[in-house]
C-alpha cells in the first residue's frame, strides 16, 4: 500500500536525526523497504578506491572502509500523488554499496544493484544512471522468522553474480546512538552516481532505522568479487530492519 499524504507530511517534518537538512526541491516518488538486512564487511580503502570513481570522496568510520551487502524486498513504489509506478509493483532487490561524500554531505555509492523487475531496473538505468541489472530472485520467511534469501543475475552481457542467504532478526531494536556504527551505516540521506564524468546526488528521507542485531547464514555471495572486491574471511557486521518508509527526489547535478 502506498504511502498516504497524512504519513508523507508526518515523515517529512521529523527530520532531526538527519545529518543533513532536508531537500526544499519537489520529491519524486516513495518506496516502502522489508525484511532488509544490512551485511557489512571492512574492506581497504584502496580497494574502494579502484571502484569508487573521482571525485568523490571515499566516507570512512574511524578511518575504516565499509562495504554492504543489503538484501530486501520492495513492497509498493509510487510515484507523487500516490501513482504507482506502471508495470513495477513488488520486487525483490539486493545492493552493494559503500560510503561516500560530496561537498560535506555523505551518502551511498552503489556498486551494483539487482531487481527482480525488468521494469524498475529499465526505469532506475534510465532516471538515475545507476549499475542495475535484471535477476532472478526468490524471497520468502518461514515459521521461525528466517528470511531465505536468493539472487541469481540474468542481465544479458553482464558478468553473473548470485548471492544466497538466511537471515533472521535477534533480539529487541537496538536503541539510538547517533554515534554507534550502525547509525553511520545505515543513516544515510543521499546517492551519488558518476554518469561520463559528471556527479549527481539524489537526496532521500525516512525516519530512524529500526534496527536489530541479526544472524545469517550466507551460502553464496559472489556479488562483489564479480566487482574487483574479495571481502575478508570474517563474518560480517550484522543488522536486520523489519520495514522503512522512504521518499525519494530526483537526481541534481553536481559538477
Amino acid at each position: 500500500m502506498p504511502l498516504y499524504r497524512a504519513r508523507i507530511d508526518s515523515i517529512l517534518a521529523d527530520v532531526a536525526h538527519r545529518t543533513s537538512p532536508l531537500s526544499q526541491k519537489p520529491w519524486l516518488m516513495t518506496q516502502l523497504w522489508d525484511n532488509l538486512a544490512f551485511m557489512h564487511w571492512p574492506v581497504p580503502t584502496e580497494v574502494l578506491r579502484r571502484v569508487v570513481p573521482e571525485p568523490l570522496e571515499l566516507d570512512l568510520h574511524e578511518g575504516q572502509g565499509w562495504i554492504g551487502v543489503v538484501p530486501f524486498w520492495i513492497p509498493d513504489e509510487s510515484l507523487r500523488g500516490r501513482v504507482k509506478v506502471p508495470l513495477a509493483g513488488s520486487f525483490v532487490e539486493l545492493n552493494v554499496r559503500t560510503y561516500v561524500t560530496m561537498e560535506g554531505k555523505g551518502g551511498v555509492y552503489f556498486i551494483s544493484l539487482d531487481a527482480s523487475n525488468h521494469v524498475a531496473v529499465l526505469a532506475a538505468r534510465f532516471l538515475y544512471t545507476l549499475p542495475y541489472y535484471f535477476a532472478k530472485m526468490n524471497f520468502d520467511m518461514d515459521n521461525d522468522g528466517w528470511i531465505h534469501y536468493r539472487s541469481v543475475r540474468r542481465h544479458g552481457g553482464s558478468p553473473p553474480a548470485d548471492f544466497k542467504a538466511s537471515y533472521r532478526p535477534v533480539g529487541a531494536p537496538l536503541p539510538y546512538d547517533p554515534n554507534s556504527i550502525e547509525r553511520w551505516l545505515s543513516e544515510r540521506y543521499a546517492l551519488y552516481t558518476v554518469d561520463d564524468g559528471h556527479v549527481y546526488r539524489g537526496d532521500i528521507h525516512h525516519p530512524i532505522w529500526t534496527l536489530h542485531a541479526a544472524e545469517a547464514r550466507i551460502e553464496s555471495n559472489t556479488m562483489t568479487t564479480v566487482a574487483g572486491i574479495d571481502l575478508p574471511p570474517t563474518a560480517p557486521l550484522l543488522h536486520y530492519s523489519p520495514r522503512q518508509e522512504t521518499i525519494i527526489w530526483p537526481l541534481t547535478p553536481l559538477k
